[in-house]
């Protein structure tokens, strides 16, 4: 099993294509979720530590009988929860083939043809995105990693260790952002959280309002976050004039991109992201809306030799020994990490392989599905939307007849209620939002393979299953 034959990995390799194969083309006939404790999928896997091997169809069958049933289906059409891809089969192919050469993209001299491919597609990204031909980037685990990666470029712009450092980001921003600071040092008490309007975007006289006062109190602000599509509605924050008034108070200007910076590739929202290309940084997640199977995040900066004074370090046992410049370059340079895997190839093949083309009609067409939803709600009697959509995240409320004159809190309880038993019922699965104090149910369309037919069934059964709830809206009076 360690090391075999060529005949061997051939009929290995047959053995998981078919799986492979037959799962996909089977997606709709699964459940979404299957709900199972833990205790029960330990129970089914054996626990003893293995000192003899087993077969490869053996593990197969594990997997096949153990390992599928129990997992959420990411790649399902109704799969609405949370940011979630669906993966492609193309980029499975790639990561097999970045796991057998695996390569470690250190620096140029460990893996010359993949840093050379990663260098290119980064620069097709900063394309995409608009970016000046200085800018540069590179992959990292997601999006979390690249917030990271970003506010320490931003701090080390700012050049001061005073201690009394502020960002600057809405009520609405992810909480990687808060974590960084506290990663940092910076502490997560330095992240002034700014107010947000009723379509949930950054206010940007009240961001003045405490870029002034904190002025006045004697911080330092050096850092603004603005969102392109926030992780609970999908706002997009107004980017040119957070620009500007990064420029008034001389603040680096982050973009955490992750969920929605791609959507840049569909016309239909091309103009949201008016400003994005004069961002100091950026955070993306190309494992969202390029589909592509986890993990591959990235950071673009505007100008990397300022994350490279943030992120350089010397040992004798990286020293780069007699190169030129280009064949001198080092990853390690301008991100956290040492040991990095060759995350792109399933970029570059994806990109490769479809072209923008595909891209922007799949991410048009999620576009589509999320306004097709609003619609149906706005047209109906026993539906309500908490936020209006903007790109592909929806958030709405079931408020059947016999909730109409019932308080808030009973049509929150009675949604978490039925949040729960949709989850559990299997045919869609959605997650969950609070808004302005009122809880949301909440879903994003992030799948290729999603369509209009699935907006409609998904009301479908949110109806279903509200009906089956016992007592389903007396128990809330």
């Amino acid at each position: 099993m360690l090391d075999p034959t060529p005949d061997e990995i051939g009929d290995w390799g047959n053995s998981v294509i078919q799986l492979m194969a037959e799962y996909l083309g089977g997606l709709r006939d699964h459940k979404v979720y299957r709900h199972i404790s833990s205790r029960d999928i330990r129970d089914s896997l054996d626990p003893a530590l293995p000192t003899k091997g087993i077969d490869f169809d053996a593990l197969l069958k594990v997997f096949r009988e153990n390992i599928i049933p129990f997992s959420r289906q990411n790649a399902h059409p109704r799969m609405f929860g949370y940011v979630q891809s669906p993966g492609t089969p193309l980029a499975a192919f790639a990561d097999l083939l970045a796991s057998t050469l695996n390569a470690n993209l250190t620096v140029w001299r460990s893996a010359p043809a993949p840093v050379e491919l990663e260098r290119l597609t980064i620069d097709w990204i900063r394309q995409i995105l608009g970016f000046n031909a200085q800018a540069g980037g590179l992959f990292v685990s997601g999006g979390s990693m690249a917030n990271l990666a970003a506010i320490a470029a931003a701090r080390q712009a700012k050049d001061d260790s005073s201690g009394r450092l502020r960002i600057y980001a809405s009520s609405e921003t992810h909480f990687s952002i808060a974590k960084a600071a506290a990663l940092l040092g910076i502490g997560q008490e330095n992240v002034r959280l700014v107010d947000v309007d009723e379509c949930f975007k950054i206010r940007v006289d009240d961001l003045v309002a405490k870029i002034t006062a904190d002025l006045e109190a004697g911080y330092l602000p050096f850092c603004v976050v603005a969102n392109a599509g926030t992780v609970n509605t999908g706002a997009v924050d107004p980017l040119a004039e957070i620009r500007e008034i990064a420029d008034r108070f001389q603040l680096w200007m982050h973009v955490d991109g992750s969920y929605g910076a791609f959507a840049v590739l569909a016309k239909s929202a091309r103009k949201l992201f008016a400003g994005l290309e004069r961002a100091d940084s950026i955070a993306l997640d190309p494992h969202k809306w390029l589909y592509l199977p986890v993990d591959v995040g990235c950071v673009i900066y505007r100008a990397p030799e300022i994350a490279r004074a943030a992120f350089a370090h010397e040992a004798e046992y990286t020293r780069i020994i007699g190169e030129k410049a280009d064949e001198a370059f080092a990853f390690w340079d301008y991100g956290p990490e040492l040991s990095r895997r060759f995350r792109a190839l399933k970029v570059w093949m994806l990109l490769k392989g479809v072209g923008l083309d595909s891209l922007g009609e799949a991410i048009e067409s999620n576009l589509a599905c999320a306004r097709n939803l609003e619609s149906m709600v706005r047209a109906s009697d026993d539906f309500e939307m908490v936020a209006p959509v903007e790109l592909s995240i929806f958030c709405l409320r079931h408020v059947p007849v016999q909730l109409r004159n019932k308080s808030p809190q009973a049509i929150d309880a009675f949604n978490e209620r039925l949040l729960i038993a949709l989850q559990r019922d299997g045919s869609s699965y959605l997650s969950n939002a609070t808004l302005a104090g009122r809880f949301a149910l909440r879903g994003c369309v992030l799948n290729y393979r999603t369509t209009l037919r699935d907006m409609e069934i998904l009301l479908n059964d949110l109806r279903r299953v509200a009906g089956s709830l016992p007592n389903s809206a007396s128990a809330h009076s």
